[in-house]
């Protein structure tokens, strides 16, 4: 989910792979190798630096022409669904946020996954990727880069709190050492899409499920489980926590709150890996005390449950070939190139982005840039995807209007009040 930071560059990269394509084929004499269309969400240019490796690596045998995506993830399904809808053949492969996938499948825009290309690009592949990139039982979309949440806390804030971070911490826990040292828990609070990541992972870490019987096909048929004791104490989490999340808490989100934290103004903060790039680029420009780096401590997403291991935030990127291509096989070609181990790696260690191949976490080159991969890779393994289904737009922004803001909610009623409100808008009997 976490996008990282969008430098002129991608752009740049990216007209540079498609004039070559064009070209090729404007040249008199004979057709180059066809062009495969890549949509790529924004990066720091490393999705347009695998087009080019992986064109160079295919023989001649095909092309890859970046097209960016807007920044939003919100925005990059619509643009996709729009043309994906008009049977576009320009679209080859997609860069798709997760909780799309299922949608895109079922409403046939994707091209199957050769059992095959399956077998190689998951092996080995974090077990919620692989969760994330299925739908309905199939693998539909090739596991891509993968990222999950840490518990993130300053070292020098833990003394008399009595917590031992190198064991498993609870939510209650986190935020009673907060309140006692008079310091904030950096949780998003905003009335965005980061607020499902939130109540989804303490629901699943709770044993919970938001949503029961995805019932694919039928929107009237999908059981929600937000009215279970896992979502009542998930409820009760995030409202325990507004006390402690600062002034600005119902409008703070992923920037503001990693900011907080790198200011000394929250000692923890449940958040995206892109926090550690922030604050080393924050001590090497000078903005922050050389110590302040060195005070960041990383450990596995709270539990809901002390007795329930965490189901930490999945998110990542997949990618999807378009059922509409008119090179379905060279493009299912090109993703095994894109998502390769060695790719995969790079793209960590130039972008940020986590591997979802769990043996890129122990390369030592990433090892001495991310110190943290191992927990990342826990975490992974542990993470649960956001709700699977086919309407997930719907049900993100109905808990959007009705768990915000989080210090004004009733726990014991905001579940079941939020399952009706989806409830009639999947029955067209309401609107958002």
């Amino acid at each position: 989910m976490r996008r990282r930071r969008w430098r002129s560059r991608v752009l740049a990269a990216g007209v540079a792979v498609a004039a070559l394509a064009g070209l090729a084929g404007c040249a008199g004499g004979p057709a180059g190798p066809p062009t495969l269309t890549w949509f790529i969400n924004p990066d720091d240019g490393g999705q347009a630096e695998i087009a080019q490796k992986c064109t160079a690596a295919s023989g001649g045998k095909y092309q890859i022409a970046v097209s960016t995506l807007p920044r939003e993830s919100s925005e990059q399904r619509q643009q996709l669904v729009r043309r994906l809808a008009a049977n576009d053949t320009s679209i080859d492969i997609m860069s798709i946020d997760p909780p799309y996938i299922p949608e895109f499948s079922e409403a046939g825009f994707l091209a199957p996954v050769p059992a095959d290309v399956g077998q190689r690009t998951t092996a080995g592949v974090a077990n919620s990727a692989k969760e994330g990139a299925s739908w309905d039982g199939k693998l539909v979309t090739v596991p891509f880069w993968a990222n999950t949440q840490l518990l993130w806390y300053r070292k020098s804030m833990m003394a008399g709190t009595g917590l031992d971070m190198s064991k498993p911490v609870t939510w209650d826990q986190v935020i009673a050492a907060a309140q006692k040292k008079n310091k904030q828990v950096a949780a998003q609070g905003k009335r965005a899409e980061s607020l499902t990541v939130w109540l989804n992972a303490l629901v699943e870490s709770g044993g919970g499920e938001i949503i029961t019987n995805p019932s694919p096909g039928d929107p009237k048929g999908v059981q929600l489980g937000l009215d279970s004791p896992a979502s009542t104490k998930a409820a009760e989490i995030m409202k325990a926590t507004a006390p402690v999340a600062g002034s600005s808490f119902s409008t703070s989100g992923e920037d503001e709150n990693a900011t907080a934290f790198q200011d000394g103004d929250a000692m923890f903060s449940p958040i995206w890996p892109f926090i550690w790039g922030k604050v080393k680029s924050a001590v090497e420009d000078g903005t922050a005390p050389a110590s302040t780096q060195s005070d960041y401590g990383w450990a596995l997403y709270p539990r809901t449950d002390a007795s329930k291991p965490s189901a930490p935030p999945y998110g990542g990127i997949n990618l999807g070939v378009s059922a509409f291509s008119t090179n379905v096989d060279l493009s299912y070609q090109a993703t095994e190139c894109i998502v390769s181990t060695e790719n995969q790696k790079q793209y960590f260690l130039t972008n940020g982005n986590p591997a979802a191949k769990i043996s890129v976490f122990t390369d030592p080159e990433v090892v001495k840039e991310f110190p943290m991969a191992p927990v990342i890779a826990q975490s992974l393994q542990q993470a649960k995807p956001r709700p699977q289904t086919a309407y997930y737009s719907e049900v993100s922004e109905s808990i959007q209007r009705l768990y915000h803001p989080p210090g004004g909610i009733d726990p014991n009623t905001v579940g079941p009040a939020t399952a009706d409100l989806i409830r009639a808008v999947l029955a067209k009997e309401k609107l958002l």
